[in-house]
């Protein structure tokens, strides 16, 4: 991912020289458990904790040769270990270390991923209770439809990424195994109690059935969770980039102080962040369909998924990390209008009461097929002539044949549509 989407503690778990550490300790704590075993000695083991180290430069010229990765790794490794270097990798295959390798990577980034979550769950929250009582209009198929609360708005999104929350916990939990089980899976040439040592050090849990890899369901299902997490935040986005409309200015990007919005016409302001977001929301999402088709492989492994992997998973976790991020920063700082939001909530002449006048109606007496037949027809002629619906209304003999003045008028109160935001919060947050 290029530097400009990048932030630096989710990067370095995807740097060279970390992966290289993490296949360094999966082999010295292989050979520990080796050693206990009898089937090295120990001075050998100890040899790799204390001689082991590698040099990039060296490992890339070696496999520029070798054509082998973690033949390279170890190559260089050996250089500095000297005879007891032979004893590395006993029993093992190279899937061993490169799975276990990446359950760590994606677990450490799943952390980070985590607390991003937190931190925009906290912001949500804050918002959402700020503006818990800010009546808006809400829309359907972006047309007026009744009112809610631009709190309530963002409480249905915490709502969403607190689902994220836990699922992506157990998409870590899933993908946090660790393979060694040596060629095929069958540990015919390593004890699965070097398995168990391994995975105990790594803070891993030892895969119940490898092959020569790791299933790559747990993969896909990892994966899945970050593009649905993606999902959500280009939910959050489009929201505040139809809110920012001119037609609307209910809510708005925070402009700061000699931001420019174009180049041409210095009276724009842009949503940029949030349509930057629905950009980096199709990168992670991007990274799901091929997740899903590494599942399928051949017999006990191929290596047809490693490419996708070596692109996917530094991708699409440095993406996330930098949008959750974003969209943390872009909601603490939310320019929101409620006096606007009052304007546009009235400016339909009370049509969003249409559906509590239809009640109304059946509740004394009217068909419902009449009871709508006659609300919408006041409401189309107040839509038509931008009339008020209550005058419209109460000039309707048919409505008023039920209906007094008085209680027409009673249904026109703002509060009966906010009269459970607490019960919704309680729900979302918990009872305070």
């Amino acid at each position: 991912m290029i530097p400009r989407y990048s932030r630096p503690d989710m990067t370095a778990i995807w740097e060279p020289e970390a992966r290289f550490q993490i296949w360094l300790e999966i082999e010295a704590h292989a050979c520990d458990a080796q050693a206990e075993l009898g089937v090295i000695p120990k001075s050998a083991a100890k040899a790799i904790w204390e001689r082991g180290k590698f040099e990039i430069d060296r490992i890339d010229e070696i496999e520029r040769e070798t054509k082998h990765d973690v033949i390279a790794f170890l190559t260089n490794i050996a250089e500095h270990v000297g005879d007891e270097a032979r004893f590395l990798h006993q029993g093992m295959t190279s899937s061993d270390v490169l799975d276990t390798c990446l359950s760590v990577q994606l677990s450490r980034a799943a952390d980070i991923l985590l607390d991003d979550l937190d931190a925009l769950l906290a912001v949500l929250q804050r918002r959402a209770e700020e503006h818990k009582y800010t009546t808006t209009i809400g829309r359907s198929h972006a047309i007026h439809a009744e009112p809610t609360t631009f709190g309530l708005k963002l409480a249905g999104h915490y709502a969403a990424f607190a689902r994220g929350k836990a699922r992506l916990l157990s998409a870590r939990e899933e993908i946090a195994t660790c393979a060694i089980s040596g060629a095929v899976g069958t540990f015919a040439n390593i004890d699965p109690a070097v398995e168990a040592h391994v995975a105990a050090r790594m803070n891993l849990t030892p895969e119940p059935h490898s092959t020569q890899i790791i299933p790559r369901d747990r993969h896909a299902m990892f994966f899945a969770v970050l593009g649905v997490i993606a999902s959500s935040i280009e939910n959050l986005a489009v929201e505040i980039r139809h809110l920012q409309r001119s037609e609307l200015h209910e809510a708005e990007e925070f402009f700061s102080p000699g931001q420019k919005g174009s180049s041409a016409m210095p009276h724009k302001r842009n949503p940029v962040l949030s349509e930057n977001l629905t950009g980096l929301a199709r990168i992670v999402r991007a990274a799901v369909t091929p997740a899903m088709e590494n599942v399928t492989l051949w017999h006990e492994r191929d290596i047809s998924h490693s490419s996708v992997e070596r692109m996917i998973a530094p991708d699409a976790t440095i993406t996330l990390d930098f949008a959750l991020s974003r969209l943390t920063g872009l909601i603490d700082k939310l320019v929101v209008y409620p006096e606007k939001m009052a304007h546009n909530l009235n400016a339909t002449g009370g049509l969003h009461n249409s559906q509590r006048l239809l009640l109304a109606l059946t509740q004394a007496g009217m068909s419902r097929e009449d009871a709508y037949r006659v609300v919408q027809r006041c409401a189309m002629a107040a839509w038509r002539e931008n009339l008020s619906f209550l005058d419209q209304i109460k000039a309707d003999c048919d409505i008023t044949d039920y209906l007094d003045t008085a209680t027409l008028e009673s249904l026109f109160d703002l509060g009966y549509h906010t009269k459970h935001v607490d019960t919704i919060f309680n729900r979302v947050f918990g009872a305070s």
